[in-house]
């Protein structure tokens, strides 16, 4: 099984956004670190959530577990339901990937366990703010 680790983080709220994603499983390990542009904490959540999936589908990954640190997220998938109006496309869009593993489980872990995903997540919110002098 593989295992996946998922994380979104914003410098602000809203503010530069990024995913950190760790994944393990088969003898290996992947780590990725995507910025997502301006968007809140919890949006960066299920944007992480998404992009994980998906790099989940393009591997060919069958069958996946995924712990995340985010409750919002883990609560929402369970439940299939978003709170927050302005969540449920996002979390339809979630909810439809991950119908297409044959085996999917989501963890719901404390931030203590999800220290590489946060990490890999702030190294990306680094990836959208242009360092002086230099190009976006």
């Amino acid at each position: 099984m593989i295992e996946v680790y998922v994380d979104g983080a914003s410098a602000g709220n809203p503010g530069p956004s990024g995913a950190g994603i760790f994944i393990k499983g088969h003898g290996g390990a992947d780590s990725f670190s995507i910025p997502l542009g301006t968007m809140s904490n919890h949006e960066a959540e299920y944007h992480a959530f998404i992009k994980a999936l998906e790099i989940c589908l393009e591997k060919g990954y069958k069958t996946v577990s995924f712990r995340t640190d985010s409750e919002l997220v883990n609560r929402a998938v369970e439940k299939e339901f978003a709170k927050n109006k302005n969540f449920a496309p996002l979390l339809e869009h979630a909810l439809k990937l991950s119908r297409q593993f044959d085996l999917f489980f989501m963890k719901w872990i404390p931030s203590s366990e999800n220290k590489t995903a946060d990490e890999l997540a702030r190294i990306a919110i680094r990836k959208n703010i242009p360092i002086a002098g230099e190009e976006a």
